[in-house]
C-alpha cells in the first residue's frame, strides 16, 4: 500500500482503538463498579444487572447502525467517523462522573444507562464506518490485510484498557478501585476521544466513495435501497452470529470467567487476557494477508469448524486451568481460532454491497446480530452460571458457531469482487444476483 493509504488506515484505526477502549473498559472494570450503582449484598446479581446495562448498549447499536450508516453513505465515510468518536467521548464523560447508589440512589443507574445508550449509538456506526473506510482505502489485492487493522485497533483498545487495569490493580488498593479508581479509565477514554476527533477532522475521503457518483444518488443510505440488498443483509447477520459470540466470550468475558469460575486472582486473570490478546492482535494482519491469497471462505470455515468442535473442551479445561500458563495457552488457542473470523469479517461484509449502500448495508444487519448474540453473550453466560449449569453456555457458543459454519459453506467467495462494480452515477447499484446463494463450486 502507498503512503497515503497507510495514513488513512492509521488514522481510521486510531479512532477505532479509542472507540473500543471506551466500549470494553465498561466490561473489564464492571467487577469494580457493579456494587457502586446497586444495593450491596449479592455480588453476582449486581454484576448481572451491570452487564444487563452493558447488553442494553448493544440494542442501541442497530439505531446507531441505521443513523450513522445513512450518514456514511449520504455524506461520506469521514463524516460518520467524526460523529461516532464525538458520541463516544460524551458517553465516557457521563460514566466518569456518574453518582453512586449511596449518593443518588438509582439515579446513578439512569446516568449509566444513558451513557451506554450513547455508546451503543456510537459503536453501532463505528464498526461499519471503519470497516467501509479501511476496505475502500486499501488496494484491491490488500483489502483483507488493510481491513484486519480494524480488529488490531479494537484489540489494542482492549489491551490498553486491560493494561490500565493491571497498573491500577498494582498501584491502588482493592477498596480504592471499588471506591473511585474505576472512574480513571473513563476519564482517559474521554481525553483520547478528543484527540482522535481532531485527527479525524483532517481525514481524507476514500477515492472509491468520492469517485463513485454515490453522493449524487438520492436513494443512497436509505432503508429502501437496503431492502434491494436484503439477501446480503441477511447474510451479514448469519455470518456474524458465531463470530461475535465467540469473540466476546474470549475477550470481555474471559477475565471474569477466570476470576469467578476458575478461581484465579483478578490480577492473574487480567494478565492472562492481556498476554493472549496481545498475540491475537499481532496475528490479525498475517491472517488478513493470507485471506488475500487464499480467499475469505477458507478462513471463515476454519474458524467455524474450530469453534464448533473445540469450544466445549477449551472452556472446560479453562475452568480447571488453575495457573497462568495453562490458562494462557488455552485462551490463546481459542483466540487463534477466532482469528479466522475477526481478521477478515470487516472486508467480507463491505465486499457484499455497492458503494451507495455499503456503510448502511454493513452497519444495520451487523448491529442487529451483535445485539442479539454478541451483546447478550456475557449475560447468557452469567445466567447459566447462576442456574448452576455453566457448561450449558459452552454448548451455546458452539451451537452459534455451527449455524455460521453452514453459512460459510454455502456463501460465495468475495475476495475478487470489484468495489466499484455498482458505482455508476445516479444508482446505488445491485450486487451480483448469485451472491450469497449456494452454488456447486462453493460446496
Amino acid at each position: 500500500m502507498g503512503r497515503e493509504q497507510w495514513k488513512k488506515v492509521w488514522v481510521g484505526s486510531a479512532g477505532n482503538m479509542v472507540e473500543w477502549f471506551d466500549w470494553f473498559v465498561y466490561a473489564t472494570f464492571a467487577v469494580y463498579f457493579a456494587d457502586a450503582f446497586f444495593p450491596k449484598g449479592n455480588e453476582t446479581a449486581n454484576l448481572m444487572n451491570t452487564m444487563g446495562i452493558f447488553a442494553v448498549g448493544f440494542f442501541m447499536r442497530p439505531v446507531g447502525g441505521w443513523l450513522l450508516g445513512r450518514i456514511g453513505d449520504r455524506r461520506g465515510r469521514k463524516a460518520a467517523l467524526t460523529l461516532t468518536v464525538s458520541l463516544m467521548s460524551a458517553s465516557a464523560i457521563l460514566i466518569a462522573v456518574a453518582p453512586t447508589y449511596g449518593v443518588a440512589g438509582y439515579g446513578g443507574v439512569a446516568v449509566l444507562l444513558v451513557a451506554r445508550l450513547l455508546q451503543g449509538l456510537s459503536v453501532g456506526g463505528e464498526y461499519a464506518a471503519s470497516a467501509t473506510y479501511l476496505t475502500e482505502a486499501s488496494a484491491p489485492g490488500r483489502r483483507g490485510f488493510a481491513s484486519s487493522f480494524q480488529y488490531v485497533s479494537m484489540t489494542a483498545g482492549q489491551l490498553v484498557g486491560l493494561g490500565l487495569q493491571i497498573v491500577l490493580q498494582r498501584t491502588l488498593s482493592e477498596d480504592a478501585l471499588h471506591s473511585w479508581g474505576w472512574r480513571i479509565p473513563f476519564i482517559v477514554g474521554a481525553v483520547g476521544a478528543a484527540v482522535v476527533f481532531y485527527l479525524r477532522r483532517s481525514l481524507l475521503e476514500t477515492e472509491v466513495y468520492a469517485e463513485s457518483g454515490a453522493a449524487a444518488d438520492e436513494s443512497r443510505g436509505t432503508l429502501k435501497a437496503l431492502w434491494a440488498h436484503r439477501r446480503e443483509a441477511v447474510l451479514v447477520m448469519a455470518l456474524t452470529m458465531g463470530g461475535t459470540v465467540a469473540y466476546y466470550t474470549y475477550t470481555t468475558y474471559l477475565t471474569k470467567f477466570l476470576s469467578s469460575s476458575a478461581g484465579m486472582p483478578k490480577p492473574t486473570a487480567s494478565l492472562v487476557s492481556f498476554c493472549a490478546l496481545f498475540v491475537f492482535m499481532c496475528v490479525q494482519p498475517l491472517a488478513g494477508l493470507l485471506s488475500d491469497r487464499i480467499g475469505r471462505r477458507p478462513m471463515l470455515i476454519t474458524f467455524a469448524v474450530g469453534s464448533t468442535f473445540l469450544t466445549v473442551p477449551i472452556m472446560t479445561m479453562l475452568k480447571h486451568a488453575g495457573t497462568f500458563w495453562p490458562a494462557f495457552g488455552l485462551a490463546l488457542l481459542a483466540l487463534l481460532i477466532v482469528t479466522g473470523y475477526t481478521s477478515i469479517n470487516a472486508c467480507v461484509k463491505a465486499e457484499l454491497f455497492p458503494t451507495g449502500i455499503r456503510a448502511l448495508g454493513v452497519a444495520l444487519p451487523y448491529a442487529v446480530a451483535n445485539a442479539l448474540f454478541g451483546g447478550t453473550a456475557e449475560y447468557v453466560a452469567l445466567w447459566f452460571k447462576k442456574a448452576g449449569a455453566e457448561s450449558g453456555f459452552y454448548w451455546y457458543v458452539a451451537g452459534c458457531a455451527a449455524v455460521s459454519l453452514v453459512v460459510y459453506l454455502t456463501m460465495r467467495e468475495t475476495r475478487d469482487i470489484d468495489l466499484n462494480r455498482a458505482a455508476a452515477p445516479g444508482t446505488t447499484g445491485r450486487a451480483p444476483e448469485n451472491l450469497g446463494k449456494t452454488s456447486p463450486s462453493a460446496l
